[in-house]
């Protein structure tokens, strides 16, 4: 019994290495961290987003105050999203009495802009786009009881899903999957620089992922930091206005306008905000929106399918459902992906065939063959999912290898369901290999989650010439995946082109338009040279019947309104077009351009429009010197709430990196690099150390009986 007591004390004293490294809560949400006898003190933010719109586009400002609460000054770095189509175009930077207009320049440039005001003692803010979605931002010799507040504004077009506006204001990025060797450098020294020669560790590379709050401390952030307000002005009546995401108030002005405010006032940022709103009026299947400055004329074209009568699929399909099932996708995230199997395999028509496919660190596939929808097969299918679990890695790209390694059932159409929450860093790699493998099929991407990886999914439907949809696992999940489940049907309109006539265009953005589904739309963008009226004409497929649809456009000459978002939004388009080339093989290319011209394309598009992007950043410095000490201080990272729905096997130490002064909290392992399984919790850990511990001591105890 004296050996099972010490075994005891070795755990409890293992516990209380790890109870060190705790973060505990102080006065008015200060946040400290005590590791290595060290204290640490992490800086405050509070987050103002204010979304404007006007029909189906919207200008988004989101105002971030950094405070400093504790009596030593710090450089702070703050990972957060924005909407995976943000054409971020503006930043403001206010410290004191001073009002800084942040400049777009390269990220080179920028770093070094930054770098020279944090040494000589200014304070200063970077922002720097990793993804998409996915930035930084730094600041620079953050004061005690000297805020800085930046103030980034973005625009976008609104997407238009099952008949609805769709507003999404991402609130948290979650942990990242790093496979072995994604994102290496080809130097150690080597830096994301706008003149070298373009290379792939560029698009894969990511920041390290900052301390996680709600693993081992979950009340070290101010659960009121976010506030959202949204001013709606429709030009036509606002109807069937809500939010299944987040408890909002509504303040009706009018029938065409509505101001939108959080039930709760503020919140924590641990889940992504999402605001649907159909358009009254008379219905349209194509709509235009256009803006001429000395920069050009600029045009945007909402396409909308016929309206055909709802009929079954005659042509047989060839399912294959693709299931997300690791650690990230432990707990509520695997449960609604099981209930839309449920419900989507119940869907199949007589004549389909079904695959199911699992994948983590590998993937493996429910049978060997595509197996006909019987009532047999799809109970058989629906045990097989039931006794799936989460853990392990995000091994994406050996989920297409085994969802594309067969050819397609004879006579069938093969779509592609994937079930993911998207958390990986190597999206390049995954996308190239879509393009590759694609073929005819289709690809339909649900995200499953509450803060999941917009960017990925988009671009894998888009590739795939399908769509993306999203199933949010705290919010009546069981209803998401009976509506979803419905929709796995072929698109109404296929094959789709433009016959532009006498208008000269260029610069068309999206440079393979899309499949329309029902209820649907999509925006081809591009530049004109002669104002005044003209017909095109849009012609696609519908049920492989030919359909043609007229539009008249009336182009403007110039245009008064100096801050019409349509350039901007215009040049973000063509710049992840470029990037959709440059994660595209060369030999699938529209057409045959060098990485390294795409490369300075999408550079000289963020000089030239003052937009971010993979290789140009804002960057603003303060005229007065803030710190005078600027060599002694510290650099800490903003804390992350954990995302919403999501359990511990999201995140976990970094067994590269062991928790230092600098990362007092467990790390996302994820951003490491290793390729090994996701991590259980700590608690997890204790219970086998416990039972190998009490196992070793009846071991013992026996070989003395025995002897």
């Amino acid at each position: 019994m004296t050996k099972l007591i010490k075994y005891a004390i070795g755990l409890l004293l293992l516990l209380l290495t790890y109870s060190a490294l705790a973060v505990t809560p102080d006065r008015g949400g200060t946040i400290e961290a005590v590791a290595d006898g060290k204290k640490i003190n992490f800086p405050l933010l509070k987050t103002e987003m204010l979304a404007k719109v006007k029909g189906d586009l919207v200008t988004v400002t989101v105002k971030q105050t950094f405070t400093n609460p504790h009596d030593q000054p710090l450089h702070a770095t703050y990972l957060f999203p924005l909407n995976q189509d943000a054409a971020v175009h503006r930043m403001l930077m206010e410290v004191g009495d001073e009002r800084i207009e942040a400049k777009i320049q390269r990220i080179e440039e920028a770093k070094a802009t930054f770098e020279q005001a944090k040494q000589q003692g200014k304070a200063a803010s970077l922002l720097t786009q990793h993804r998409p979605n996915m930035f930084t931002q730094n600041i620079a010799n953050l004061m005690p009881k000297l805020p800085v507040q930046v103030t980034l504004t973005y625009s976008q077009i609104l997407p238009k899903i099952d008949g609805q506006y769709e507003l999404v204001l991402p609130l948290v990025v979650g942990p990242r999957y790093q496979p072995a060797g994604a994102g290496v450098p080809p130097t150690p020294t080597a830096e994301v620089n706008s003149t070298t020669k373009f290379g792939q560790w560029e698009i894969e590379n990511l920041p390290a992922y900052p301390e996680v709050a709600g693993l081992n401390s979950p009340d070290i952030i101010d659960k009121e930091r976010v506030s959202i307000t949204v001013d709606i002005e429709g030009g036509l009546p606002i109807a069937e206005l809500g939010s299944k995401t987040h408890a909002i108030s509504e303040e009706k002005l009018s029938e065409n306008q509505r101001i939108i405010h959080l039930a709760e006032g503020k919140i924590i940022d641990n889940k992504d905000f999402v605001l649907r709103y159909r358009l009254g009026g008379s219905s349209t299947q194509a709509g235009l929106l256009a803006h001429q400055d000395e920069r050009g004329g600029f045009f945007s074209v909402q396409l909308e399918p016929p309206a055909v009568p709802s009929i079954r699929d005659v042509v047989a399909r060839e399912m294959v459902f693709v299931l997300d099932t690791s650690g990230s996708m432990d707990g509520e995230p695997i449960a609604a992906s099981k209930q839309f199997m449920q419900h989507a395999l119940h869907n199949l028509h007589p004549n389909d065939y079904f695959r199911i496919i699992r994948f983590s660190n590998n993937a493996e596939e429910f049978t060997a063959e595509p197996v006909p929808a019987t009532a047999e097969n799809i109970q058989q299918g629906l045990r097989y999912v039931e006794g799936l679990t989460a853990d392990g890695g995000t091994e994406i790209p050996n989920a297409i290898q085994q969802a594309f390694a067969k050819p397609a059932q004879q006579d069938t159409l093969r779509l592609v369901v994937f079930l993911t929450d998207g958390y990986i860093g190597n999206e390049s790699e995954v996308l190239s290999q879509i393009a590759e493998k694609i073929g005819t099929a289709r690809i339909y991407a649900f995200g499953v989650g509450t803060s999941v990886n917009r960017f990925l999914l988009e671009e894998m439907a888009n590739r795939g010439r399908g769509f993306a949809r999203f199933i949010d696992p705290t919010e009546k999940a069981d209803d998401v995946a009976i509506q979803l489940a419905g929709k796995l049907e072929s698109p109404v309109l296929t094959d789709i082109t433009v016959d532009w006539g006498d208008l000269q265009v260029s610069d068309i953005s999206p440079g393979n338009i899309p499949d329309l589904f029902a209820d649907g739309a999509v925006r081809i963008q591009g530049k004109y040279r002669q104002s005044g009226q003209h017909t095109i004409k849009v012609a696609g497929l519908v049920n492989g019947r030919k359909a043609v649809l007229p539009i008249t456009v009336n182009l403007p000459t110039s245009s008064d309104d100096q801050d019409n978002p349509i350039p901007v939004i215009w040049a973000r388009s063509q710049i992840a077009e470029a990037m959709r080339q440059i994660n595209m093989p060369a030999h699938l290319r529209t057409e045959t351009v060098a990485d390294s011209v795409l490369k300075d394309k999408v550079t000289n598009l963020g000089l030239n429009f003052s937009l971010t992007s993979q290789w140009t950043s804002f960057v603003a410095v303060s005229q007065k010197i803030v710190n005078e000490h600027p060599g002694q201080t510290e650099h800490s990272n903003i804390p992350l709430p954990m995302v919403k729905g999501v359990t511990a096997k999201a995140y976990g130490d970094n067994p590269q990196q062991p928790v230092a002064s600098t990362q007092p909290l467990m790390m996302a392992q994820n951003f490491s690099g290793g390729a090994t399984p996701e991590p259980s919790t700590l608690a997890g850990l204790f219970i086998i150390a416990a039972i190998g511990a009490w196992a070793c001591y009846r071991r013992q105890g026996m070989d003395h009986v025995a002897q």
